[in-house]
């Protein structure tokens, strides 16, 4: 029955995909390859939505409505509207900050929140030091500024990481699924676990579904895009899956280590260049592995197999010191890729 939600999400997502592909170029939803110099006819855009509508049936029909799941859809409903909106018409980035900030806080609004994390070197780190009770009528709430901070800046930088790494068809699809599957493993894990996983292992299943099901599609050559509404989904319901499972952010970011890691280094490239952290470029990882000669099935591939390198080390190390020397190993190694190729593409201009 572990497996059922994750064949229903796969197979309706698959569905709903194929009457994209079909009905999309009816309605105009296409996407402008001449805005960024591609000779190539136009295909259908605005996948997410697919994705967007296999996702929320999936948990509508497998997962009983708490105030948890709540939260979650309704930031999920709300990164979708706002998303498709810049898919279509292009919004400022501060409104797309702003919905994100939002988004997260439907989650901390219905309880989901980071109150600790597993401290590497020993203990717990307390988030909840700062807590401040409030009462509305007879109801009593709790603000914990620590937790509720961490939890909104996690929430969207693993919104973000998701959003950035969509730079080719199937790298984004792909990676979240992988590490969907991944935290759906871990969560079906006897006895590793302190409190019911069921809800987790349900919409980890379902989002890997959806993930593959758009995949199918989505893999170079492409026959559809993803678009903003469907990378904003994916990363997310990670982050939000990270909380549900008890606050694992580390077990989380090593899973996701490889677009997280990206999304870091462009995030400090551009403020060193004086830039804006949303102002968009060329500088991902698999804009450089492209540069360097690979093509984009090859990239997404070589892409997919570092992601699982990073999921089987979280599926195979328990300690969190553990994860943490794994993740910093494999992050050199990724850095030093990275600086290696950022030297052939700067050689290669000269040239």
């Amino acid at each position: 029955m572990k497996f059922l939600p994750l064949g229903f999400a796969f197979l309706l997502t698959a569905a709903l995909t194929f009457l994209a592909v079909k009905v999309f170029p009816r309605w105009g939803l296409l996407d402008n390859p001449e805005k960024y110099g591609l000779k190539r006819k136009p295909i259908p855009y605005f996948g997410g939505v697919a994705v967007f509508l296999g996702f929320v049936i999936s948990v509508l029909v497998f997962i009983p409505l708490s105030k948890e799941v709540i939260g979650l859809l309704t930031g999920v409903v709300l990164l979708a509207f706002v998303s498709f909106l810049d898919d279509k018409h292009g919004l400022p980035p501060l409104l797309r900050l702003a919905t994100q900030i939002l988004a997260a806080g439907m989650l901390v609004i219905a309880g989901v929140g980071i109150s600790h994390i597993t401290n590497p070197l020993g203990g717990v780190i307390d988030f909840t030091v700062w807590d401040f009770p409030i009462f509305i009528g007879l109801n009593e709430y709790h603000i914990t500024l620590l937790a509720d901070a961490f939890t909104v800046v996690w929430v969207i930088l693993l919104t973000n990481s998701l959003n950035w790494f969509d730079g080719i068809p199937g790298l984004s699809s792909g990676i979240a699924g992988l590490a969907a599957l991944v935290l759906f493993f871990l969560a079906a894990r006897e006895g590793y676990h302190y409190f019911d996983q069921t809800a987790v292992i349900t919409i980890a299943g379902i989002l890997a579904g959806c993930a593959f099901g758009f995949t199918l599609f989505n893999f170079p050559p492409p026959r559809i895009l993803l678009g903003d509404t469907g990378s904003m989904l994916f990363g997310f319901v990670l982050a939000a899956l990270a909380i549900f499972s008890g606050g694992k952010v580390a077990t989380a970011a090593l899973v996701l280590g490889f677009p997280l890691l990206d999304a870091v280094t462009v995030i400090i490239r551009r403020l060193l260049q004086g830039k804006s952290p949303f102002h968009g470029d060329y500088s991902h990882l698999h804009h450089r592995l492209l540069a360097a000669g690979l093509s984009p099935r090859q990239t997404v591939i070589a892409i997919y197999l570092a992601a699982a390198a990073f999921g089987s080390v979280a599926l195979f190390i328990e300690t969190a010191f553990g994860k943490l020397v794994a993740l910093i190993g494999l992050s050199f190694v990724m850095l030093t890729i990275g600086w290696r190729l950022r030297r052939y593409q700067l050689e290669k201009e000269i040239d």
